[in-house]
């Protein structure tokens, strides 16, 4: 093995690494976020269903995994997904755009930081005609 191949090997196992690194901080986001929403946080790492307890916390009927679940459209929902998580533990929408571009800086943020989970947002307020 020459110079030029170990030095590409050296990087390939820094940029593993550093990918398994950031998977591993954003599941322990999402594991904190589901548990600070008062849902089981061992939900995050399961496929599927990780969509359907997040739909449940942000208040949306669990028909919207299909929406996660459709190319294009999954794109659209996933922002709304977000940016309904986000006011739903009293966040702005900067912090929306967090979550969609660094979910792996913003999912530890709002699941180890100071955020309380101010209950669905998406829930319909229900008014009463006096």
């Amino acid at each position: 093995m020459d110079t030029n191949e170990q030095i590409g090997a050296g990087i390939g196992i820094i940029g593993t690494l550093l990918y398994l690194l950031l998977i591993v901080a954003m599941i322990a986001g999402m594991w904190k976020t589901f548990e600070k929403a008062g849902k089981p946080g061992w939900a995050a790492i399961i496929p599927i269903y990780n969509l359907v307890v997040l739909v449940e916390i942000v208040g949306k009927p669990t028909w919207w995994v299909v929406l996660l679940i459709v190319p294009c459209v999954n794109y659209v929902a996933l922002v709304w997904l977000s940016n309904l998580l986000s006011k739903s533990f009293g966040k702005s929408e900067g912090f929306t755009v967090g979550l969609v571009l660094l979910p792996f800086v913003f999912y530890p943020m709002l699941g180890f930081g100071d955020a309380t989970y101010q209950g669905p947002s998406a829930a319909e307020a229900k008014t009463t005609v006096v």
